[in-house]
């Protein structure tokens, strides 16, 4: 378990908490207007034809000229460096978290003239309201679950490649305001990561939090971290057997993580582990990379190993490992879905 360490609340009236690295970070609380992101179709759809305009100029640079522009804004902000210059294949839990601060929260060292210039773009507006649709679908589609369960029946929230967790975080932010009855049980939030930074700042974010007169203050709420490799499931078809075993009602999210970034073998794995041997999950949370070209240009322009499938290309995916979509919010650069049993 993470050992938490959380930091006072600073003179803006943010939560902040520490990272790895010994930063002092606000943390998302997405009923705070600071980090809220209006969800309405029109506003949505004007963004995206500022990402496609944007993107219709990019490839009117000469790509020589395109890596130099891209070399220097990756010398002047953290945050261009993480998206453009990774290795990995994929960005870092603490640098996607980053940002989906916003512009107007970013802190040292993450707040230079061209950080805040790239954190408000449309695109990482559209991954900020990314993070809010999950948990709002897991948060609504708990509540039925948690209402019709043996009283005082665990919660366990998986988190698949969850980083800081703050899409299960704030599910409980926003399940404690609209049916605070429904937490009085004790609550596991399971981080299935290969990276210790994202959940040893989710933990502490979530120590912050629960701390007196914060939105999860009292509940009794734990976030552990186990190293994991989606490509090998049995350590999460181990962790559902267990919550079966206990009686735990179980949800599970994977926010810019699996349905992403995994292949198609890794999601019918990991779908499939978590409803092994009749086990009580109720609902599984996740974003999907849309297919159009527009992205597909996008993502060809990083070194992110993104697969996007679109829904088209992801349910028949879902239904192999016996599950159906039942709801879908779009933040156009992504599908977030909400999945259920069949």
């Amino acid at each position: 378990m993470m050992q938490p360490r959380s930091s006072p609340r600073a003179s803006d009236g943010l939560t902040r908490a520490r990272t790895r690295e010994g930063f002092d970070l606000p943390v998302i609380d997405i009923t705070n207007p600071r980090f809220t992101v209006a969800d309405d179709p029109a506003e949505l759809r004007a963004l995206y034809d500022v990402v496609i305009e944007e993107a219709r100029k990019r490839r009117r640079i000469p790509k020589f000229i395109m890596r130099i522009m891209l070399a220097a804004a990756a010398r002047k902000s953290r945050l261009v460096r993480a998206l453009f210059k990774s290795n990995e294949g994929f960005l870092d839990g603490m640098s996607t978290y980053v940002m989906k601060l916003g512009a107007d929260n970013l802190v040292p060292p993450y707040d230079t003239p061209m950080d805040r210039r790239f954190a408000a773009s449309p695109n990482m507006v559209l991954v900020r309201l990314r993070m809010q649709q999950i948990a709002h679908l897991i948060a609504d589609g708990l509540a039925d679950d948690l209402a019709d369960a043996r009283a005082g029946a665990p919660l366990s929230l998986i988190n698949i490649g969850g980083g800081p967790a703050l899409d299960s975080i704030n599910a409980l932010i926003l399940l404690r305001r609209a049916r605070a009855d429904l937490l009085n049980r004790p609550i596991a939030i399971e981080v299935l990561d290969s990276s210790q930074d994202g959940a040893f700042f989710g933990a502490n974010a979530l120590a912050a939090l629960r701390a007196d007169k914060g939105p999860l203050e009292g509940l009794d709420i734990v976030l552990r971290h186990h190293d994991y490799d989606w490509n090998r499931p049995s350590l999460l078809e181990r962790l559902v057997a267990k919550n079966t075993t206990a009686g735990a009602i179980t949800a599970a999210s994977t926010e810019g993580a699996l349905f992403e970034y995994g292949d198609d073998q890794a999601i019918v794995g990991n779908l499939r582990a978590l409803r092994a041997n009749g086990s009580g999950v109720r609902l599984v949370a996740g974003s999907v990379t849309c297919a159009d070209e527009t992205r597909r240009r996008m993502i060809a322009e990083t070194r992110l190993k993104l697969f996007p499938r679109g829904l088209a290309g992801f349910a028949p995916l879902v239904a192999q490992a016996g599950f159906r979509i039942a709801k879908v919010e779009s933040a156009l650069v992504s599908d977030q879905v909400l999945l259920r049993v069949i």
